[in-house]
C-alpha cells in the first residue's frame, strides 16, 4: 500500500492513543508462564508461528535500528510499545552500537541487517512479513522484524504487540518467536454501508485505529444517510465536513487501511450524460485532493431504469440487458478516465444492482461484456443476509460476473425489522475455509453501533487474513478479551452478555442461534429437575444466572472499551433485569420444594414485575432505522424458561409441566410461497431457529394435533417480527368445533402467554389470524401447548 505523502510530515500527530491505551494491553496471557512455554495467542492467526527459544526480557534500555525504508507508523507503534512495556529509552540508531541490552532491527525485509536478523525469507506476498525473536546476540537478546512492504513492518510489529508477556517480577518479556506471514485475501475490512443513523467522526478515527490493530485494510466510506453520498451526491461536500473527511484520510493511512470513498448516484444519474459524467469525476477528483486513491461506485438498491432521454436513446427501452450495459459502460468509462490516469489509485471497485444471488440474467451478461476487466465487484452472497457462503457458491458467482468477486457481507448490520431491539454479538462463522483461493476480499457491513460491531469485525479480520485456520468459538473468546483489555473478570462477563446477544437474524431463519450456552444450561435443568434430582439443577442454573446478573456492572467497571459500554447501555440495563428476574423464580421454585409455598408466591411475584421493568427497557434514543424499541435478550429462550417455572409453580401438585405441541402434528391454512423451510412443522420442532410463515392474508391459521388429549394451562407464541396486530388463541376436542378461549389485542411481537383456565381436555389448539401488523403474512417461531406431562 503506498504511503501517504503528507504521512511522514505529520507523523509526530499520528493518532496513537487508542492503540497505545486499552488495545496494546490485550494480548496478556498468564502471569509468570514459563520462559519457553506456550506461546500467546496471536489474532489474526499467522500462517507460521513457532517457538525460537526462550523469551526475551525488555530492559530498561533498547536500540531500535531504522533506516530510510523503515514505515514510520511502524517505528512509532513500536516505539510506542517499548516505552509502555517497561524500556525507559529507546535509542534509534542507523547502525547498532552493541551497547545497548536489547537491538531490535525494523525495516522492509530486503535490508542486509534485517534480513540476516530474520533467518528465514519473508514471504513474497504483498503484506507479508517475518519476525524473528531471539536470545541471541546482544546481551539480552535481538528481535528482528521485516516486511515486504511498508504495511507488512506494520503487521510485524501488530504481531509483536501481541508477543509482550509480564514478568514475575513485575516487569516484560517478548516471546521467543518465529512468524512468517501474509494475508489469505487482498481487501480486509468494512464498508459503512448501513441504513440509518451514520458513525461519528470519532468513531471512524476509532474505528480506523482499530482497522490497524487487527491487520484489516480496507474501510469503504458509503453511509447511505449522507446526503453527498446518494440523494445530493453531485455537490461538493462542504468546507467542514471536507476538513473531517480529509482527517479520516490521514488516520486510515496511519494504520494502513485503504480509505476507499463510495459515490452512490444510481437514483439520479444519467449513465451516457456528459455533464453527470463530469460531475463524477469532479466529485472523485475532490477526494483524490485529499489523498483518497481507492473509489468505489455502488448501484445497490435502486431500480433498473433510465433517468435521462440520453440513455433512452443510446441503449433502448430499459430492461436489464440494456441498463446493465450502460451501467458497465459508465463503471468502465471511470477506470479508464479517473483510476487509470491518477497516481497510486486503486482498481475502481462497484456493486450491481442484482447483488445478491446467483441467476445468469441478461443484467449479469452485459455486465460481463461491457465491464473493464479491472473493476471490482461486490456481491452479498445468495441472500441480502446469507446464512452461509461456500467454495461452490463462490465460483459460481465469478463465473456470472467474469472475475473474483469482493464480497460484501452484511453482518452484523442490524438496519432491517428482523434485528429490531438487538445488538448483534456472535462470532462470525458459516463461511466455508479455502474462499480466500475464489474471492477478492471480503468486508463487514457492521452495526450503527460502531463499538459493539468491533465483536464481528475482530472474526472477519481474522478470517479473511488466514481462513483455513480460523476457529470462530477462539476467535469469539479473544475479541472479548480484546474489548477488555485482557482483564479477566470483564472477559468473562462479555462472554456471558455475548451469549444472551447471540441471534444472528436474516430474512429466513435466524443462521447462528440465540443464547446457545444459557440453553444449553437450561436444557441441563430441565433434564435434571424431571430426573428428580431438583435441588441440583436449581444449584446449577443458579450459578450461571449469578454470571448473568452481575455481568453489567463488571463490563461497567472500567476495563472495558468505554465505546461498547455506551454502545451497549440499555441492554446491560435489561441483562441486569432479567437476570435479576430469574434469580428471583429459581429462588421460588427453592421455596417451593422446601414447603414454603407463601414465600415461594412472593418471589414469583417479584420475578414477574422484574420481568415487566425488562420488557419495558427500550432503545432511545435510537442509531437505527428500526426507531425507538424494546431491548432484546435471549428471547425465546430466557423468557421461555421464566415462563415455563412459572407454569411448573402453578401445577406443582400436577407434576412436571411441558410443551406438549412438540410431540404433536402441526398445520395450516397456508406456507408462504410454499417454501418448504417456513412449513407448518417447524412452528412445534422446538427449535426457535426455525419457523411458520403463512401466505399474505388476516385469515390464515396455524394449528398443532397433540398426540393425546390433555389440560392444557397455557398457549405460547413466539412470534417473528410479521407478527399479528390481533388474533385467536382456539382449542377444539375433534378439530371440527373450535373455541374461541382468547381475543389477543396487545401483542408483544415477541413471546405471548396466554393462560387457560378450564381442566377439560383438548386435543388442538389453534392460531387464528384476525389482522396483520405488516404486508407479508404471519410468522412464529413455536406455538407451545403447556401441560402436565402424561
Amino acid at each position: 500500500m503506498r504511503t501517504h505523502p503528507r504521512l511522514s510530515r505529520r507523523l509526530a500527530g499520528v493518532a496513537t492513543a487508542t492503540l497505545t491505551g486499552a488495545l496494546l494491553a490485550v494480548p496478556a496471557p498468564v502471569t509468570g508462564a514459563p520462559p519457553a512455554g506456550p506461546l500467546p495467542q496471536i489474532t489474526p492467526v499467522p500462517q507460521q508461528i513457532s517457538r525460537s527459544g526462550p523469551d526475551v526480557v525488555v530492559p530498561g534500555r533498547v536500540e531500535l535500528v531504522v533506516g530510510s525504508g523503515t514505515d514510520d507508523p511502524a517505528r512509532q507503534l513500536l516505539v510506542d510499545l517499548l516505552r509502555s512495556h517497561g524500556a525507559d529509552r529507546v535509542d534509534l540508531v542507523a547502525e547498532p552500537s552493541g551497547r545497548a541490552p536489547l537491538s531490535i532491527r525494523l525495516g522492509p525485509a530486503d535490508r542486509a541487517d534485517v534480513a540476516a536478523a530474520l533467518q528465514s525469507a519473508v514471504p513474497e506476498h504483498a503484506e507479508a512479513y517475518a519476525l524473528n525473536v531471539t536470545r541471541s546476540g546482544a546481551p539480552l537478546g535481538r528481535v528482528a522484524l521485516g516486511g515486504a512492504d511498508a504495511a507488512g513492518q506494520y503487521y510485524a510489529v501488530q504481531t509483536l504487540r501481541q508477543l509482550f508477556v509480564p514478568s514475575p517480577d513485575g516487569g516484560w518479556r517478548i516471546a521467543g518467536a518465529t512468524v512468517r506471514d501474509y494475508p489469505a485475501m487482498p481487501l480486509r475490512g468494512t464498508i459503512e454501508g448501513f441504513y440509518g443513523q451514520p458513525w461519528s467522526h470519532h468513531e471512524r478515527l476509532n474505528q480506523l485505529a482499530f482497522y490497524g490493530a487487527v491487520k484489516a485494510n480496507t474501510y469503504i466510506y458509503a453511509p447511505k444517510d449522507d446526503p453527498y453520498h446518494r440523494e445530493r451526491w453531485r455537490e461538493a461536500y462542504p468546507a467542514t465536513k471536507l476538513a473531517e473527511l480529509s482527517e479520516l484520510v490521514d488516520q486510515a493511512a496511519a494504520h494502513h487501511v485503504r480509505f476507499t470513498f463510495a459515490l452512490s448516484p444510481g437514483n439520479t444519474i444519467c449513465y451516457s450524460g456528459a455533464a453527470d459524467r463530469s460531475a463524477l469525476l469532479a466529485k472523485f477528483q475532490s477526494m483524490y485532493d485529499i489523498g483518497v486513491r481507492a473509489y468505489s461506485i455502488p448501484l445497490d438498491d435502486i431500480s433498473l431504469r433510465f433517468n435521462c432521454p440520453e440513455d433512452s436513446a443510446r441503449y433502448g427501452a430499459a430492461n436489464q440487458g440494456s441498463v446493465g450495459r450502460a451501467q458497465a459502460e459508465l463503471l468502465s468509462y471511470v477506470q479508464d478516465a479517473f483510476v487509470d490516469t491518477h497516481e497510486g489509485t486503486q482498481a475502481l471497485q462497484t456493486v450491481p444492482t442484482q447483488y445478491g444471488d446467483l441467476t445468469e440474467t441478461s443484467y449479469k451478461q452485459s455486465w460481463r461484456a461491457y465491464l473493464d476487466p479491472e473493476v471490482v465487484v461486490m456481491w452479498t452472497g445468495t441472500a441480502v443476509v446469507p446464512p452461509s457462503i461456500t467454495i461452490s457458491q463462490a465460483e459460481q458467482v465469478s463465473q456470472l460476473f467474469g472475475r473474483k468477486v469482493f464480497v460484501w457481507d452484511n453482518y452484523p448490520v442490524n438496519d432491517y425489522g428482523n434485528t429490531s431491539g438487538r445488538l448483534l454479538l456472535a462470532p462470525y462463522d458459516k463461511r466455508e475455509a479455502g474462499l480466500s483461493e475464489h474471492l477478492a476480499g471480503i468486508v463487514s457491513n457492521p452495526m450503527n453501533q460502531a463499538a459493539a460491531s468491533k465483536i464481528a469485525i475482530f472474526g472477519f479480520a481474522d478470517f479473511t487474513w488466514n481462513d483455513r485456520d480460523y476457529d470462530p468459538a477462539r476467535n469469539w473468546r479473544e475479541a472479548m478479551r480484546h474489548l477488555s483489555g485482557g482483564d479477566p473478570a470483564a472477559t468473562q462477563a462479555l462472554l456471558v452478555f455475548g451469549d444472551l446477544n447471540h441471534l444472528a437474524p436474516s430474512f429466513g431463519a435466524p443462521w447462528q442461534p440465540q443464547a446457545p450456552v444459557l440453553d444449553a444450561a437450561i436444557q441441563a435443568f430441565w433434564t435434571a429437575w424431571k430426573a428428580g434430582d431438583r435441588s441440583a439443577a436449581l444449584s446449577g442454573l443458579r450459578r450461571y444466572v449469578d454470571q448473568i446478573t452481575t455481568a453489567p456492572a463488571a463490563i461497567r467497571a472500567g476495563a472495558v472499551d468505554p465505546d461498547f459500554v455506551s454502545d451497549a447501555r440499555p441492554w446491560l440495563d435489561a441483562t441486569e433485569l432479567w437476570g435479576q428476574a430469574t434469580q428471583r423464580m429459581l429462588d421460588a421454585l427453592r421455596a417451593r420444594l422446601d414447603g414454603d409455598e407463601p414465600g415461594s408466591d412472593a418471589l414469583a411475584v417479584q420475578s414477574q414485575e422484574l420481568q415487566d421493568q425488562a420488557r419495558a427497557v427500550v432503545v432511545d434514543p435510537p442509531d437505527n432505522t428500526w426507531g425507538r424499541a424494546p431491548v432484546r435478550i435471549a428471547d425465546g429462550v430466557l423468557d421461555t424458561f421464566l415462563m415455563r417455572a412459572q407454569f411448573a409453580l402453578d401445577l406443582w401438585e400436577l407434576g412436571d409441566v411441558e410443551n406438549l405441541a412438540i410431540g404433536g402434528m402441526a398445520t395450516a391454512s397456508s406456507v408462504e410461497q410454499d417454501l418448504d423451510r417456513l412449513a407448518a412443522r417447524f412452528v412445534n420442532d422446538g427449535d426457535n431457529g426455525t419457523r411458520w410463515a403463512s401466505g399474505y392474508s388476516d385469515t390464515e391459521w396455524v394449528q398443532v394435533e397433540l398426540a393425546e388429549p390433555a389440560v392444557v394451562s397455557a398457549v405460547t407464541v413466539n412470534w417473528e417480527s410479521a407478527c399479528a396486530t390481533s388474533y385467536r388463541i382456539q382449542t377444539s376436542a375433534d378439530g371440527a368445533d373450535w373455541q374461541t378461549v382468547q381475543d389477543v389485542t396487545d401483542s408483544s411481537c415477541a413471546l405471548d402467554v396466554v393462560r387457560l383456565n378450564d381442566d377439560t381436555p383438548i386435543r388442538f389448539v389453534r392460531m387464528q389470524g384476525v389482522d396483520r401488523k405488516t404486508t407479508w403474512g404471519y410468522s412464529i417461531y413455536e406455538l407451545g401447548v403447556y401441560g402436565a406431562a402424561g
